[in-house]
C-alpha cells in the first residue's frame, strides 16, 4: 500500500477497526467471546482492559484475522478479511505481548523488512528508520542480530516496526512489559503523534493509569463480555458511579464476579 493510500484511508469517515455481534473462541461448543460490539476510529486510542482471562488477547487473535469468528463480523479499513485479504492484513500493525523476531537479521534489518513488506517508499524510508532508531535508543544496537538482544530491546524493535510500517490502525498488546522508562516515554509520545496524524490505536494493558491517560475511551471486557465501554463518565455510569478513577470503576465493575463461575477460557 503506497503512502498516498493510507493517507485517504486516514482521512476517510468510517471506523479503522468496527468489531460487530463477535461470538468467538476456540471452540463453537464453549465461546470465550459473547456479542463484542466496538469500534475504533481514526485520531482515537482505545483501551482494552480486562483480567487475565477475561478475552482480551481472544479478541485480538479475532481482529488479526488468527482466529475465525464463530458469528459475527470484524472490519478492518472498511474492509473484511475473507473479501479483501491485502487491504485488511496491509492496514495492520501489531506489537505483540512477547517479541517475535529472527535470530539471524539485525536490528537494521527487521525495519528494512516491515518497509519492504508494507510498500513504505525509499524516499521516506531512510528519515523513518533514522527517527526510529534515536528515539528509542536504538542507534547503537542497529547492526546487532535478534538473538543477542535483551527482551527489552526486542520489544523496541517490534515497537520501531510498527511504526514504520505506519498503518491506518495499530494493535498493541501489554507494549510496556520489559521496556525501560526511556523505551515506555517514546512508545507513549509516538502514540500521541500516530493520533495526531489520524491514525487508529487499539491498546490492551494493565497499567490503568496509563490506559486513563492516554486513551480517549475504554473497553472493559469481563468474561469475554463487555461490562462497560465509553469515555471515563460512561465508565463510572456503568460501575455505579458519580466520580473516581478507572482503576476505581474497573474494581468496582470486576470485582464482585471475579472469583466466579463462568470464566472464560481466553485471554
Amino acid at each position: 500500500m503506497n503512502q498516498d493510500t493510507k493517507h485517504a484511508d486516514r482521512t476517510g469517515h468510517g471506523p479503522a477497526l468496527e468489531v460487530t455481534d463477535l461470538i468467538g473462541g476456540y471452540s463453537p461448543r464453549r465461546p470465550v467471546l459473547h456479542n463484542l460490539t466496538f469500534d475504533v476510529r481514526p485520531g482515537e486510542i482505545v483501551g482494552l482492559i480486562g483480567l487475565n482471562g477475561a478475552g482480551k488477547s481472544t479478541a485480538i487473535k479475532h481482529i488479526l484475522g488468527l482466529m475465525q469468528p464463530h458469528a459475527g463480523e470484524v472490519k478492518v479499513n472498511g474492509a473484511k478479511l475473507d473479501a479483501d485479504p491485502q487491504r485488511y492484513r496491509g492496514s495492520i500493525a501489531y506489537v505483540p505481548e512477547s517479541p517475535v523476531l529472527f535470530d539471524e537479521l539485525t536490528v537494521d534489518e527487521h525495519l528494512r523488512l516491515t518497509g519492504m513488506a508494507y510498500g513504505v517508499e525509499a524516499s521516506a524510508f531512510d528519515g523513518r528508520l533514522e527517527q526510529l532508531l534515536d528515539e528509542f535508543h536504538m542507534r547503537p544496537k542497529r547492526g546487532a542480530f535478534a538473538e543477542h538482544l535483551s527482551k527489552g530491546m526486542k520489544q523496541k524493535v517490534m515497537i520501531m516496526n510498527a511504526l514504520m510500517a505506519d498503518p491506518p490502525l495499530f494493535i498493541i498488546d501489554e507494549p510496556f512489559l520489559g521496556l525501560d522508562p526511556l523505551g515506555i516515554r517514546s512508545l507513549l509520545d509516538r502514540l500521541v503523534e500516530v493520533k495526531k496524524a489520524g491514525a487508529a490505536v487499539l491498546m490492551s494493558s494493565h497499567i490503568l493509569s496509563t490506559v486513563e491517560t492516554y486513551c480517549d475511551r475504554y473497553i472493559v471486557l469481563h468474561h469475554g463480555r463487555i461490562a462497560a465501554q465509553g469515555k471515563l463518565r460512561d465508565v463510572l455510569q456503568a460501575a455505579g458511579m458519580t466520580s473516581g478513577t478507572l482503576d476505581e470503576a474497573f474494581f468496582r465493575l470486576v470485582s464482585e464476579t471475579a472469583g466466579g463461575g463462568g470464566m472464560s477460557d481466553g485471554r
